[in-house]
């Protein structure tokens, strides 16, 4: 075989043609700025990339931060006291805000109405009076509060005119304002899943963690206990727990033990799932390698496996908070969870329990509408985060 070039004497240094200067860790000459933007990018950083894509998800959860922080100022919000009754509007539906009153442009207004008796049925009739022209006050004095029980107050966002009336979602039975009502009711019924989900996810993860790193008789008798809890109609035993509750709590005991109740029945598939995910990593290199470097067994759980399938908790969470949330629901509306003068979202529709209500006064049903969209905007939102954090795609 020929060659062009000479072969190189014997013992002669060879020629190369690598580069003597010395390597810089911060040289990107071969690259574009968005591949270097890429490149010096963190891990949080390429997960809101990755998560902005999501439009339908990036929505949830605007419109869940919203919902989070309106329930820290429900009290401005509403424009009624959580307790008012307008015995005048027993039962009125809703209202309609208007703009322009004959053409012209008045602002927002609704108008003022007229109740009329049916002596057969006794039902209220509500006749709108186009005369009574009622403007909307903003940022006005109202009913007053006490701020989360603490601080007086009398400032609303939104209040009805002067000897006014405002109900946009109607009133109850009690003449109650129904949209007030429901504001107030997402305090409580938004908080029970964040701090049930919380309660669920520590007993989640360290018994599920445990059991499946370690093994064993730990995780023999953790699994019958999951068999046995899991094969427990939820329901039944919902309300065998809710009814072991003493009727002398207060509101606050009750909130707490409904949430324990919740936080109790729903660590189960999660401890499952986090068992099955460390037996598989628990065999990998790098953990022999912690271990080999003296690594305990909580640091190894927490600092090298859990991240190791963190979009699949993400989910979990974000699936399991819905599901806190619509179990408060009907325990509430079953009359054995949440009690006056705790409101509630399960607890306003326990006015609409009667066939004949319903068909009267449908809007008492309008709670039942937050409850979806909560429900839909965390189910979006987990797939948005489940699909960020995927450590595989």
């Amino acid at each position: 075989m020929k060659t062009d070039s000479p072969l190189p004497a014997p013992g002669a240094p060879l020629e190369h043609y690598i580069s003597s200067a010395p390597f810089d860790l911060q040289s990107v000459e071969a690259m574009t700025v968005e591949q270097s933007k890429v490149f010096q990018a963190s891990q949080l950083r390429l997960m809101w990339w990755k998560f902005r894509m999501h439009r339908l998800a990036l929505v949830s959860g605007i419109f869940l931060v919203v919902l989070y922080s309106g329930i820290l100022i429900c009290e401005f919000l509403a424009p009624y006291n959580l307790h008012t009754r307008n015995m005048d509007y027993i039962y009125s539906p809703p209202q309609q805000v208007h703009l322009f009153h004959n053409g012209e442009f008045v602002g927002p207004f609704v108008y003022g109405r007229q109740m009329t008796l049916d002596m057969d049925t006794l039902k209220r009739n509500y006749i709108d009076n186009q005369d009574d022209v009622q403007r909307l006050r903003f940022f006005c004095k109202g009913d007053s509060y006490r701020f989360w029980g603490l601080i007086e107050g009398d400032r609303h966002f939104v209040c009805p005119a002067e000897n006014g009336q405002l109900f946009l979602a109607g009133t109850d039975r009690l003449g109650r304002d129904v949209l007030s009502r429901m504001i107030y009711g997402a305090r409580i019924s938004l908080t029970i899943g964040l701090v049930g989900i919380s309660f669920s996810f520590l007993l989640g993860i360290v018994i599920g963690g445990l059991a499946g790193y370690h093994g064993g008789i730990f995780d023999l008798i953790v699994q019958r206990i999951i068999e046995v809890l899991q094969s427990i109609p939820s329901i039944p035993l919902w309300l065998a727990l809710a009814a072991i509750m003493p009727i002398t709590w207060s509101p606050i005991l009750i909130y707490f033990g409904i949430t324990v109740i919740l936080g109790v029945l729903d660590w189960t598939g999660l401890a499952r799932a986090v068992r099955s995910k460390l037996l598989a990593l628990r065999e990998e290199d790098y953990v022999l390698a912690a271990q080999l470097m003296g690594a305990g067994s909580s640091r190894i759980i927490g600092r090298h496996l859990i991240p190791g399938f963190m979009s699949h908790l993400i989910a979990t969470a974000t699936l399991s908070i819905p599901g806190m949330i619509l179990g408060e629901t009907a325990l509430s509306f079953l009359g054995l969870g949440l009690r006056a003068p705790i409101t509630s979202w399960g607890i306003l529709l326990t006015e609409a329990r009667s066939v004949n209500v319903i068909a009267f006064y449908p809007w008492l049903l309008l709670p039942m509408l937050p409850v979806i969209l909560v429900i839909m905007a965390f189910n979006f939102l987990g797939d948005g985060l489940r699909d960020a954090a995927d450590p595989y795609k």
